[in-house]
């Protein structure tokens, strides 16, 4: 097993007018570690287009996932799929991308915008090879991955952009591949760069998108650890192998919570060194221990990280705040959804006899529900999550 991380990230934005969207990505990894991913662009735009999309993609997402022959996908797709009366046909174009343990890429694609291939921050041309399937043209490529390597996967929407508007004959796909160079950076996760291309259509959409736009990207990323320890253990005994368990882990260390801040200061025999200065007047100052990467408070600050990562996994508009911002909620967000990929939570059961004022919207089943809440958001991230109680 490689220390290798597949990194997907998405950003849709429905056609103007429309409650839905046309395009449906579908993520699955089956128990051999492979990873399927399919991008599928429903036939015109609304509620037939969705449904439509969503079929296609769980269809081949199921069959790809279970090792099945893609002519066996595309015989059941063919099958399954309503006939539009309008336009005689039943189909959803699609790109599935096969992930085989972060090192390996299978891509094939029907009728969407060929997949970007970046290494390094610069395009490269993908191996192809074609084949006629039921009177379809269906394109095949191979790769061998490598850490930092980008897949792009868009619908027609990204190439569509501006048409009419900004652009007159839309946004060709080599000024596509030569924007996301200009904007790569290492640092970048896959959502990022999502979130940035799919930002950028609506701009030349002035805000009003001609179609259903969707990009999908995939990123080999190296896997980085991160502790986060909130709360002291709700039996005293338990201190000694909750610290010892939090520290002793690999990767970044975040402390929340002005008692288990203490504790661990303790531990450490290290001097907590407190602050006054106020980044963000809503969100409590960081503190300072010695061997700790960040300190903060905890439930408020916690809040304010799930609503980052509800929003993260949605239209990701908080972005230019958490990314940009150095509030302890926003550092504990960028360390979370950008750099770790890996996240532990060691989690004390003690009840704060801080939080039992009942003047105070704060009580140990809010605290259990913030965590609980955070990590399961984070896991639909795809981040690999432990939950650790003590």
């Amino acid at each position: 097993m490689n220390n290798f991380f597949t990194d997907i990230g998405t950003y849709s934005l429905n056609k103007f007018g429309e409650e839905l969207c046309g395009d449906t990505v579908e993520m699955v990894e089956n128990e051999n570690g492979e990873v399927v991913v399919v991008l599928t662009d429903g036939l015109g735009s609304g509620v037939k287009a969705s449904i439509l999309s969503i079929l296609t993609a769980k269809i081949i997402a199921t069959m790809v996932a279970a090792s099945m022959d893609i002519e066996e996908c595309l015989s059941a797709i063919v099958a399954t799929l309503p006939v539009c009366e309008v336009r005689k046909v039943a189909y959803s174009t699609f790109t599935i991308i096969r992930i085989l343990n972060s090192e390996e890429a299978e891509i094939i694609q029907y009728d969407n915008p060929r997949v970007i291939f970046m290494r390094k921050g610069k395009s490269l041309d993908l191996p192809e090879t074609s084949m006629e399937m039921g009177g379809k043209t269906i394109n095949i490529s191979r790769v061998s991955l490598i850490e930092n390597d980008v897949l792009v996967a868009v619908s027609d929407g990204v190439i569509h952009a501006g048409v009419g508007k900004t652009l007159s004959f839309g946004w060709p796909q080599k000024d596509v591949i030569k924007y996301l160079e200009r904007k790569y950076s290492p640092k970048h996760t896959a959502k990022t760069m999502a979130t940035f291309l799919v930002d950028a259509c609506n701009d030349l959409y002035e805000e009003e998108p001609g179609d259903d736009t969707t990009a999908c990207v995939i990123k080999i990323r190296p896997r980085k650890h991160a502790n986060l320890l909130i709360g002291p253990p709700s039996e005293t005994s338990d201190l000694n192998q909750m610290m010892s368990s939090f520290f002793c882990k690999e990767g970044k260390h975040i402390v929340c919570g002005g008692t288990t801040s203490k504790l661990a200061a303790t531990y450490l025999n290290e001097e907590l060194k407190t602050s006054l200065v106020y980044i963000d007047p809503s969100i409590p100052p960081t503190a300072k221990i010695d061997g700790v990467d960040l300190v903060t408070e905890g439930v408020i600050t916690i809040s304010r990280v799930l609503l980052y990562a509800q929003d993260y996994l949605a239209d990701n508009k908080f972005y230019r705040t958490w990314s940009v911002q150095k509030d302890a909620a926003s550092l504990i967000a960028y360390l979370l959804f950008e750099e770790a990929t890996d996240i532990s939570f060691f989690v004390g059961m003690a009840v704060n006899p801080a939080h039992q004022n009942p003047d105070l919207p704060i009580g140990f089943s809010i605290k259990m529900r913030l965590i609980e809440e955070l990590s399961e958001t984070l896991r639909k991230m795809g981040k690999r999550i432990s939950v650790n109680y003590f």
